[in-house]
Protein backbone atom coordinates (compact mmCIF):
# COMPACT_ATOMS: atom_id res chain seq x y z
CA UNK A 1 0.00 0.00 0.00
CA UNK A 2 1.55 3.24 -0.78
CA UNK A 3 1.33 6.79 0.45
CA UNK A 4 -0.64 8.22 -2.63
CA UNK A 5 -3.24 5.64 -1.78
CA UNK A 6 -3.56 6.69 2.01
CA UNK A 7 -3.75 10.70 1.07
CA UNK A 8 -6.69 9.10 -1.36
CA UNK A 9 -8.01 7.95 1.14
CA UNK A 10 -7.65 10.68 3.52
CA UNK A 11 -9.15 13.45 1.13
CA UNK A 12 -12.06 11.16 0.14
CA UNK A 13 -12.80 10.45 3.51
CA UNK A 14 -12.40 14.67 4.21
CA UNK A 15 -15.08 14.70 1.12
CA UNK A 16 -17.39 13.37 3.18
CA UNK A 17 -17.27 14.94 5.82
CA UNK A 18 -17.70 18.15 3.72
CA UNK A 19 -20.68 17.01 2.10
CA UNK A 20 -22.39 15.49 5.93
CA UNK A 21 -21.59 18.99 6.94
CA UNK A 22 -23.19 21.17 4.18
CA UNK A 23 -26.25 18.75 4.52
CA UNK A 24 -26.48 19.95 7.55
CA UNK A 25 -26.35 23.23 6.77
CA UNK A 26 -23.11 23.88 9.04
CA UNK A 27 -20.41 26.18 8.81
CA UNK A 28 -16.55 24.85 9.38
CA UNK A 29 -16.56 27.09 12.21
CA UNK A 30 -19.81 26.12 13.71
CA UNK A 31 -19.10 22.46 13.18
CA UNK A 32 -15.80 22.96 15.19
CA UNK A 33 -17.46 24.96 17.97
CA UNK A 34 -20.29 21.69 18.25
CA UNK A 35 -17.51 19.15 17.87
CA UNK A 36 -14.74 21.82 20.83
CA UNK A 37 -12.01 21.71 18.51
CA UNK A 38 -10.58 24.66 15.93
CA UNK A 39 -12.29 25.64 12.75
CA UNK A 40 -8.65 25.01 11.17
CA UNK A 41 -9.05 20.93 12.31
CA UNK A 42 -12.44 20.86 10.56
CA UNK A 43 -10.49 22.68 7.39
CA UNK A 44 -7.64 20.60 7.07
CA UNK A 45 -9.60 16.91 7.18
CA UNK A 46 -11.77 17.94 4.82
CA UNK A 47 -8.69 18.80 2.06
CA UNK A 48 -7.35 15.33 3.38
CA UNK A 49 -4.55 17.25 5.15
CA UNK A 50 -5.22 15.74 8.48
CA UNK A 51 -6.26 12.33 9.27
CA UNK A 52 -9.75 12.01 10.82
CA UNK A 53 -8.92 9.87 14.44
CA UNK A 54 -11.56 7.40 15.68
CA UNK A 55 -12.75 9.37 18.57
CA UNK A 56 -13.50 12.89 16.88
CA UNK A 57 -14.94 10.78 13.93
CA UNK A 58 -17.29 9.14 16.22
CA UNK A 59 -18.53 13.01 17.74
CA UNK A 60 -18.81 14.20 14.48
CA UNK A 61 -21.28 11.43 13.16
CA UNK A 62 -23.33 11.69 16.24
CA UNK A 63 -23.31 15.80 15.57
CA UNK A 64 -24.01 15.37 11.58
CA UNK A 65 -26.30 12.17 11.97
CA UNK A 66 -23.98 10.22 9.73
CA UNK A 67 -24.73 7.32 11.29
CA UNK A 68 -21.35 5.67 11.91
CA UNK A 69 -20.22 6.24 8.36
CA UNK A 70 -17.07 8.79 9.38
CA UNK A 71 -15.88 6.08 12.20
CA UNK A 72 -16.35 3.45 9.20
CA UNK A 73 -14.59 4.83 6.93
CA UNK A 74 -11.64 5.38 9.73
CA UNK A 75 -11.57 2.28 10.09
CA UNK A 76 -10.99 1.22 7.13
CA UNK A 77 -7.83 3.58 6.34
CA UNK A 78 -4.57 2.08 4.97
CA UNK A 79 -2.72 1.19 8.33
CA UNK A 80 -0.07 3.33 8.18
CA UNK A 81 -0.28 5.51 11.59
CA UNK A 82 1.52 9.02 11.35
CA UNK A 83 2.32 8.60 14.72
CA UNK A 84 2.41 6.10 17.73
CA UNK A 85 -0.05 5.44 19.82
CA UNK A 86 1.96 7.08 22.75
CA UNK A 87 2.17 10.61 20.82
CA UNK A 88 -1.53 10.96 19.47
CA UNK A 89 -2.78 12.10 22.52
CA UNK A 90 0.09 14.77 22.90
CA UNK A 91 -0.57 15.82 19.04
CA UNK A 92 -4.49 16.38 20.14
CA UNK A 93 -3.55 18.36 23.27
CA UNK A 94 -0.44 20.32 20.59
CA UNK A 95 -3.33 21.15 18.17
CA UNK A 96 -5.16 22.96 20.65
CA UNK A 97 -2.98 24.48 23.07
CA UNK A 98 -3.01 27.81 24.52
CA UNK A 99 0.70 27.70 25.36
CA UNK A 100 3.52 25.80 24.28
CA UNK A 101 7.13 25.78 25.49
CA UNK A 102 9.84 23.59 24.17
CA UNK A 103 13.10 22.89 24.78
CA UNK A 104 15.58 21.20 22.53
CA UNK A 105 19.08 20.08 22.56
CA UNK A 106 19.92 17.53 19.54
CA UNK A 107 17.77 18.73 16.80
CA UNK A 108 15.20 22.12 15.90
CA UNK A 109 11.89 21.65 17.04
CA UNK A 110 9.32 19.83 15.46
CA UNK A 111 7.13 22.74 15.16
CA UNK A 112 9.94 24.37 13.05
CA UNK A 113 11.36 22.51 10.93
CA UNK A 114 11.56 22.89 6.86
CA UNK A 115 10.36 19.38 4.98
CA UNK A 116 13.89 18.97 3.93
CA UNK A 117 15.12 19.30 7.43
CA UNK A 118 12.57 17.14 8.54
CA UNK A 119 12.76 14.57 5.60
CA UNK A 120 16.51 14.52 6.43
CA UNK A 121 16.12 13.42 10.15
CA UNK A 122 13.70 10.80 9.52
CA UNK A 123 15.78 9.11 6.87
CA UNK A 124 18.58 8.76 9.03
CA UNK A 125 16.42 6.36 11.42
CA UNK A 126 17.74 2.96 13.00
CA UNK A 127 15.24 0.95 11.78
CA UNK A 128 15.01 3.00 9.16
CA UNK A 129 11.27 3.23 8.23
CA UNK A 130 10.26 1.98 4.56
CA UNK A 131 9.07 4.59 1.72
CA UNK A 132 5.22 4.58 2.84
CA UNK A 133 5.87 4.87 6.25
CA UNK A 134 8.26 7.65 5.67
CA UNK A 135 6.80 10.15 3.43
CA UNK A 136 3.15 9.25 6.11
CA UNK A 137 5.90 10.36 9.12
CA UNK A 138 7.07 13.70 7.16
CA UNK A 139 3.42 14.96 6.12
CA UNK A 140 2.20 14.01 9.89
CA UNK A 141 4.95 16.09 11.03
CA UNK A 142 4.99 19.17 8.66
CA UNK A 143 1.18 19.06 9.14
CA UNK A 144 1.37 19.94 12.93
CA UNK A 145 2.62 23.55 11.76
CA UNK A 146 -0.31 24.67 11.29
CA UNK A 147 -1.32 26.00 14.53
CA UNK A 148 1.50 28.30 13.32
CA UNK A 149 -1.43 29.57 11.05
CA UNK A 150 -4.01 30.02 13.66
CA UNK A 151 -5.96 32.85 13.72
CA UNK A 152 -5.53 33.02 17.54
CA UNK A 153 -2.57 30.65 17.35
CA UNK A 154 -0.80 29.42 21.09
CA UNK A 155 1.84 31.99 22.47
CA UNK A 156 4.85 29.83 21.57
CA UNK A 157 8.17 29.59 23.40
CA UNK A 158 11.21 28.03 22.29
CA UNK A 159 14.69 27.21 23.69
CA UNK A 160 16.99 25.64 21.64
CA UNK A 161 20.83 23.88 22.53
CA UNK A 162 22.86 25.65 19.88
CA UNK A 163 24.55 22.56 19.06
CA UNK A 164 21.29 21.93 17.47
CA UNK A 165 21.80 24.89 14.75
CA UNK A 166 25.31 24.08 14.43
CA UNK A 167 24.58 20.06 12.87
CA UNK A 168 24.61 20.21 8.66
CA UNK A 169 21.46 18.09 8.71
CA UNK A 170 20.51 16.90 5.13
CA UNK A 171 23.97 18.74 3.59
CA UNK A 172 24.63 22.38 3.80
CA UNK A 173 21.89 23.83 1.31
CA UNK A 174 19.03 21.87 3.46
CA UNK A 175 20.70 23.49 6.46
CA UNK A 176 21.06 26.88 5.57
CA UNK A 177 16.71 26.74 4.66
CA UNK A 178 16.31 25.51 7.74
CA UNK A 179 18.57 28.25 9.36
CA UNK A 180 16.54 30.98 7.28
CA UNK A 181 13.24 29.57 7.91
CA UNK A 182 14.13 29.96 12.19
CA UNK A 183 14.95 33.16 11.28
CA UNK A 184 11.71 34.03 9.67
CA UNK A 185 10.03 32.12 12.61
CA UNK A 186 11.39 34.24 15.34
CA UNK A 187 9.85 37.37 14.23
CA UNK A 188 6.44 36.24 14.77
CA UNK A 189 4.26 37.90 16.59
CA UNK A 190 3.76 35.21 19.80
CA UNK A 191 6.89 33.11 19.18
CA UNK A 192 10.16 33.56 21.33
CA UNK A 193 12.80 31.67 20.13
CA UNK A 194 16.02 31.93 22.03
CA UNK A 195 19.36 29.88 21.84
CA UNK A 196 21.09 28.53 25.11
CA UNK A 197 24.76 29.04 23.79
CA UNK A 198 27.29 26.16 23.76
CA UNK A 199 29.34 28.45 25.97
CA UNK A 200 27.44 28.33 29.14
CA UNK A 201 29.65 25.94 31.49
CA UNK A 202 26.39 24.74 32.86
CA UNK A 203 22.57 25.28 32.33
CA UNK A 204 19.17 23.74 33.18
CA UNK A 205 18.49 21.41 30.49
CA UNK A 206 21.52 18.76 31.21
CA UNK A 207 18.77 16.11 31.42
CA UNK A 208 17.08 16.43 28.06
CA UNK A 209 14.59 17.69 25.74
CA UNK A 210 10.87 18.31 26.68
CA UNK A 211 7.73 20.07 26.14
CA UNK A 212 5.17 22.15 28.21
CA UNK A 213 1.48 22.87 27.44
CA UNK A 214 -1.44 24.59 28.07
CA UNK A 215 -4.78 23.51 27.61
CA UNK A 216 -7.76 25.73 26.51
CA UNK A 217 -8.85 24.68 30.30
CA UNK A 218 -5.30 25.86 31.71
CA UNK A 219 -4.53 22.61 32.43
CA UNK A 220 -1.04 22.05 32.53
CA UNK A 221 1.03 18.93 31.26
CA UNK A 222 4.26 18.19 29.84
CA UNK A 223 5.74 15.73 27.58
CA UNK A 224 9.37 13.88 27.49
CA UNK A 225 11.15 12.12 25.46
CA UNK A 226 13.99 9.46 24.95
CA UNK A 227 15.87 6.88 22.69
CA UNK A 228 13.24 4.46 24.16
CA UNK A 229 9.90 6.10 24.29
CA UNK A 230 7.99 9.19 25.23
CA UNK A 231 6.21 9.86 28.55
CA UNK A 232 3.17 12.46 29.50
CA UNK A 233 3.79 14.08 32.61
CA UNK A 234 0.86 15.27 34.48
CA UNK A 235 1.46 14.73 37.98
CA UNK A 236 1.32 18.72 38.93
CA UNK A 237 4.50 18.38 41.02
CA UNK A 238 6.76 17.09 38.28
CA UNK A 239 5.45 19.57 36.05
CA UNK A 240 6.22 22.16 38.24
CA UNK A 241 9.47 20.94 38.26
CA UNK A 242 9.65 21.12 34.53
CA UNK A 243 8.32 24.28 34.44
CA UNK A 244 10.73 25.87 36.92
CA UNK A 245 13.66 24.19 34.86
CA UNK A 246 12.12 26.19 31.88
CA UNK A 247 11.77 29.37 33.30
CA UNK A 248 15.98 28.93 34.38
CA UNK A 249 16.66 27.60 30.87
CA UNK A 250 15.00 30.92 29.24
CA UNK A 251 17.24 32.90 31.80
CA UNK A 252 20.50 31.20 30.86
CA UNK A 253 19.70 31.51 26.91
CA UNK A 254 20.56 34.19 24.53
CA UNK A 255 17.52 36.99 24.41
CA UNK A 256 15.57 37.11 22.02
CA UNK A 257 17.41 39.95 20.30
CA UNK A 258 20.62 37.99 20.72
CA UNK A 259 19.49 34.97 19.31
CA UNK A 260 18.54 36.27 16.11
CA UNK A 261 21.93 37.87 15.84
CA UNK A 262 23.45 34.76 16.40
CA UNK A 263 21.35 33.02 13.49
CA UNK A 264 22.30 35.86 10.98
CA UNK A 265 26.07 34.95 11.68
CA UNK A 266 25.55 31.42 11.67
CA UNK A 267 23.85 32.18 7.97
CA UNK A 268 26.48 34.90 6.88
CA UNK A 269 29.08 31.86 8.13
Amino acid sequence: MNSKKNRSTMRMLGKQLQAARMAAGLTQRALAELAMIDEETIASIEQGRRPLLSDLAKTLDRILDTKGTLEAGVENLPEIDQFPVFAEEYILHERGSIALSWYDTLVVPGLLQTEAYARALLSGRVPSYDEDELETKIAGRISRQEILERKVPPTLSFVVWEPALLWPNGGRETHLNQLRSLREHSALPGLSFQILPLSRTSHAGDAGAFTLLETPDHQHLAYTESQRGSQWVSNPDEVSILARKYAMLRTQALTIEDSRSLLDRLLGD
